[in-house]
């Protein structure tokens, strides 16, 4: 079905959920392959970074930032392009971010370039935005039953993400041999195009006619609402103690006597927690409702804090890693179920990307402030931090539960 980007959609498809069901496969295997440039950058950046500087390695961990900083600048033009060309259109925009960006970075290693490398990596930065739209655009043709469901379905699409991601990197790093690294990258720009062609097989929801008048509520009265606040704020408690726990702790481990080996292993079993629960976090949501699903998610990542704390042998940093992933996974989809009842059909888009700019400009700082905190202050300092946060946002939910949305 060809998509008309100037007229708004109806978020009430029809009762089969036909639709929907198809697009969340479509989105899923999308998910899969463009969401693994998340994990090659992330994996390599530090490494490619450190190779490229000279005497002066400062800096090395710069285009991992950097990736973090490029998803949350391209979260507001994301939304705007799904506006102006249509879901469909927007996202496949994204994929081809992704494609220059692995090939800006292969390039800068065969140039040898810092900068330019780390240019690369913000492109495909920028690129995971349009990754995170994947969700909201599984909640567009889904019915208000199904929605929590087609959520969690896309996220699990990082299961597998999670495992081609760091497969190209390692099948792919020594391909342009003596160059090494650059071939991962290039690996990264022939998944992105994969998940464009996936992206083709998207189909709108049905069309309504609306008159032209409905261009919907005013932003600032949209985010006033006490349940877009709080669902905004359990996305970015959740999503930024994630980052900032994870950012942490590879360097932690190390410094506390585990091999990078040990600290490699830590990240990837955190990754496959992160998106595995995701086959049924739809299906609790919708036995015990979105609030006790993001309760239960906070609660895992003071639990996660708590585990830290409690000793440095290996089992409390993989326990702890594996425990912030699940919080996260319950805390982050149940805040994108909550966010979808506070907007109408017409304000989609906007409030999408406001959403996102909000939650990836906290998570690119406590990116950035994770490392300079566990120099300055330790381990368990990075763990504390977790309780006072996990603290107010669970007084916020409880204060505004059952509030209505004003739509």
């Amino acid at each position: 079905m060809t998509e008309t980007a100037s007229t708004p959609i109806d978020s009430t498809p029809q009762s089969d959920d036909g639709i929907a069901r198809r697009n969340v496969f479509v989105l899923a295997a999308a998910q899969a392959l463009g969401g693994a440039g998340a994990p090659i950058c992330i994996s390599l950046g530090g490494i490619v970074g450190h190779f490229l500087l000279g005497t002066d390695k400062s800096l090395a961990t710069l285009p991992v930032t950097g990736f973090v900083v490029g998803t949350a600048l391209a979260t507001l033009p994301a939304g705007m392009l799904a506006r102006k060309l249509g879901r469909r259109t927007g996202l496949r925009m994204g994929s081809l971010a992704a494609v220059l960006g692995g090939l800006l970075a292969a390039y800068a290693i065969f140039l040898s370039s810092f900068w330019f490398f780390c240019l690369g990596v913000l492109f495909a930065g920028a690129a995971s935005a349009f990754v995170q739209q994947y969700r909201f655009a599984a909640a567009d043709s889904a019915s208000e039953s199904f929605r929590p469901k087609a959520i969690s379905w896309v996220m699990a699409g990082g299961v597998l993400a999670a495992i081609i991601g760091p497969q190209t990197a390692s099948l792919t790093k020594d391909m342009l041999a003596p160059t090494l690294y650059a071939g991962a990258f290039v690996g990264l720009s022939v998944l992105a195009a994969l998940s464009w062609i996936a992206l083709g097989f998207l189909k709108a929801p049905p069309i309504v006619k609306v008159q032209s008048t409905a261009v919907g509520r005013p932003l600032l009265e949209i985010m006033s609402q006490s349940r877009f606040i709080v669902a905004v704020l359990c996305a970015v408690s959740s999503y930024a103690l994630m980052s900032f726990v994870m950012t942490a702790a590879p360097m932690a481990m190390v410094s506390h006597g585990h091999s990078m080996s040990n600290a490699l292993l830590g990240i990837q079993w955190h990754v496959m927690a992160m998106f595995a629960p995701s086959f049924f976090t739809g299906s609790l949501i919708q036995r015990f409702g979105k609030e006790r699903i993001i309760v239960t998610g906070l609660v895992l990542l003071a639990g996660c804090a708590a585990l830290a704390l409690a000793g440095s042998h290996l089992v409390h940093f993989w326990g702890a890693l594996i425990l912030l992933g699940v919080g996260w996974n319950f805390g982050f989809i149940g805040a994108t179920a909550m966010l979808t009842e506070t907007y109408r059909p017409e304000e989609k888009n906007r409030v999408q990307a406001v959403n996102d700019f909000l939650v990836f400009g906290f998570v690119a700082a406590a990116s950035l402030s994770s490392g300079g905190i566990l120099n300055a202050f330790g381990w368990n300092m990075v763990n504390v931090i977790v309780f006072p946060v996990v603290i107010i946002t669970l007084v916020m939910l409880f204060f505004t539960r059952g509030k209505s949305t004003g739509k």
